[in-house]
């Protein structure tokens, strides 16, 4: 058994919580992720690139009267992905003294 690579990274997991832990369908805006996560702009992008280039987050760029907003959401293999990771980690936490 081996933990999701593309989430692991701390910064990557705790993007991934923060959206599994909005409904499904839901999305944050990019500047509400940042200020939730405490993370800078550039920093905030890299790992979303990551996450986007596997398949796990969906970016919307669109117009909020005239200002660009960008809207991020966990996609369905995004979701698949993060219970599979942490149902890794269970278990392999659950393992931990049974040498």
């Amino acid at each position: 058994m081996e933990l999701d690579p593309v989430i692991h990274a701390q910064a990557r997991l705790r993007v991934t919580v923060a959206l599994s832990a909005l409904p499904e369908g839901d999305s944050i805006s990019f500047p509400r992720l940042q200020q939730l996560l405490d993370m800078t702009a550039g920093n905030l992008s890299t790992h979303l690139r990551k996450l986007e280039d596997a398949g796990y987050v969906a970016v919307t760029k669109t117009h909020e009267r005239r200002t660009p907003v960008t809207y991020l959401e966990l996609t369905a293999k995004g979701r698949l992905a993060f219970d599979e990771y942490t149902a890794n980690l269970r278990e392999l936490l659950g393992s931990g003294g049974e040498n």
